[in-house]
């Protein structure tokens, strides 16, 4: 009789740990689509009670913000992808025939007879020639993973809906499992909220704009591949430490060398003091304000989820960190079992 007690609290947490992994083995291909549909459920729920108070019909209110959501990004993405394809292999093809010493000999002059520039003018050519390169490799890999991209976006599509029906079941779900007590439960959920609000209003939302601001900008003054920049000036502002400037400076620079001196002062003068106001104000105020966490952490937590978990680690590093802090901190004030009861 002892020995099939012990079995079962051995076979039990066995059964239990094959069974885990092999749910992580399934999920994990498309771990970052449900992530993605996890995220629009988040964004989009305030939007979601809206409706559901006027239409009074969870699937159909969930039904109208994904078309709402289909519309805005997927529809013009359609229409955008063959004319960014086209820029991509334009730009590339452009690249190959640039003379960086000349153009940095005329936009820094005192540079030009010292060696040292045609050092940093074959780095400069190395390095936005393997750039290039990546992006026409990855527009390539985009057409021909083209239907694991459709599978993925079908399960983006439907935890979205679910995540915005179902969100008050969810939320009592993960609540009934958590280990912690109902203080920390708050506690916890607050953070959540805070820090993935700030990150997502103040890093994805702001570096939407300003990317968007920096294309305006570039097409107005007529800098070639126009489109494509705004997408790499969106990417860079979301990401921490670089920003919009790592696209509309390179930019001005180009203009000054190509004889439009007075396009390019215009648009370095943009760019510095319209552009980057966003970045310099409205960014830390909106992290800072509702996150009640230090900056560093979040800048920390950003660039660690990016390299771990990709574009969603942007959400997600921060919200570990944060619920790793709090624990410690309880700890640190001797409250650690007060976690859990």
């Amino acid at each position: 009789m002892e020995q099939q007690d012990v079995f079962k609290k051995i076979s039990i947490p066995a059964i239990l740990g094959i069974l885990g992994i092999l749910a992580i083995v399934i999920i994990w291909p498309i771990f970052t689509a449900i992530l993605a549909g996890l995220i629009l459920a988040y964004i989009f729920y305030p939007l979601y009670l809206r409706v559901l108070a006027i239409v009074k019909e969870r699937n159909t209110s969930a039904i109208i913000i994904i078309l709402l959501v289909f519309i805005i990004i997927f529809v013009p993405l359609w229409f955008l992808l063959p004319i960014v394809t086209k820029q991509v292999f334009d730009i590339y093809l452009f690249l190959q025939n640039v003379d960086f010493f000349h153009l940095l000999s005329k936009a820094l002059p005192s540079l030009a007879d010292l060696s040292v520039s045609k050092d940093i003018a074959f780095s400069l050519n190395k390095l936005i020639t393997n750039v290039a390169s990546a992006i026409v490799s990855s527009s390539s890999n985009i057409i021909f993973n083209l239907p694991t991209i459709l599978l993925k976006l079908v399960v983006t599509l439907f935890v979205f809906f679910f995540g915005m029906r179902d969100a008050k079941l969810l939320t009592s779900y993960i609540v009934s499992l958590s280990p912690f007590s109902k203080k920390t439960e708050k506690e916890l959920a607050k953070k959540f909220n805070d820090i993935t609000g700030s990150v997502i209003k103040g890093y994805l939302i702001l570096g939407l704009l300003q990317g968007i601001l920096t294309g305006i900008g570039l097409i107005i003054f007529g800098v070639p591949g126009g489109l494509i920049l705004t997408i790499v000036a969106i990417f860079a502002s979301i990401i921490p430490v670089l920003g919009a400037w790592a696209v509309w400076l390179p930019a001005s620079i180009y203009l000054l060398a190509v004889g439009k001196e007075v396009y390019g002062i215009i648009l370095f003068l943009y760019g510095a003091i319209f552009v980057s106001w966003i970045d310099n104000v409205l960014r830390p105020y909106i992290v800072s304000r509702k996150a009640k966490i230090s900056s560093g952490v979040i800048l920390v937590g950003m660039i660690g989820g990016l390299i771990v978990f990709g574009v969603f680690g942007l959400v997600l590093g921060p919200l570990i960190l944060a619920y790793l802090l709090l624990i410690l901190d309880a700890y640190r004030k001797n409250k650690f079992s007060s976690l859990f009861r």
